[in-house]
């Protein structure tokens, strides 16, 4: 009985939870270079005196889908998707180095490349700096070349996007969104990266499933209330009964 009502209770709550994160996903199908957040549930038996019958049910969120995204032509010059594994460097508001696959840049009233979230993109040797009156040309490697506004002929060179390749497993989705290593390092440059300008990887959410799943689990958690009204309607049963024999 008490493992009934405690897996049924602890069930419900963690669906909302589940809930949560295929809600969080669907909301973010349409967010360049999204990455999924996966979750799974668990047993986790309570220990303790008198409690040997007794288990909760536990949503863990495992980390995310990395598999990739449909990459769309936008021909906007400062969108650029990275093409297979990779990662583009950033800095995050707390000054720390982060990594994201949404490729929508855009530029500071100074010039500095960054994110349409403020955040300032990194190079080779920090943030990057587009001087005025230049044009932004991408290539494969991640060369960034300025291209004079005045003549369109005299071309500079502004520096080389920081590209890099972590083993998956060993990232984490950060509460700013950015992942970041598990271990804190940054990760070193990777030459074998390349990127795709005027061009975007869209999220790997797919909406359809995420809906699917939401009325699954609201199903489900039909289903644990369910189970709670039986425990509470054995319990009284179990109460008539022990009344009539006393």
């Amino acid at each position: 009985m008490d493992r009934m009502i405690y897996v049924g209770m602890t069930g419900a709550k963690n669906l909302m939870h589940r809930q949560e994160t295929l809600a969080n996903n669907l909301a973010n199908v349409n967010t360049p270079g999204y990455r999924a957040t996966t979750s799974a549930f668990r047993v986790a038996p309570v220990s303790g005196a008198g409690l040997p019958t007794r288990a909760f049910a536990v949503d863990t969120t495992t980390g995310a889908d990395f598999s990739p995204g449909t990459v769309q032509t936008t021909a906007r010059p400062l969108d650029v998707a990275v093409q297979g594994a990779g990662w583009f460097a950033v800095q995050a508001a707390d000054g720390t180095e982060g990594y994201t696959r949404n490729g929508a840049f855009d530029l500071s009233e100074q010039g500095t490349l960054q994110t349409l979230s403020g955040q300032a993109v990194l190079g080779d040797g920090g943030p990057i700096s587009v001087p005025a009156g230049h044009k932004v040309a991408i290539a494969a490697d991640g060369t960034i070349s300025g291209i004079s506004e005045s003549n369109g002929k005299s071309v500079i060179s502004i520096g080389r996007l920081k590209l890099v390749n972590p083993e998956p497993a060993a990232l984490a989705r950060g509460p700013d969104g950015l992942f970041r290593t598990r271990d804190g390092s940054t990760s070193d440059a990777d030459p074998k990266v390349r990127v795709a300008a005027g061009a975007l990887e869209g999220s790997n959410v797919n909406a359809i499933e995420a809906m699917v799943g939401m009325i699954s689990l609201a199903r489900q958690f039909d289903a644990q209330m369910k189970l709670l009204q039986a425990a509470e309607s054995n319990a009284r049963k179990a109460s008539q009964l022990l009344a009539v024999n006393a």
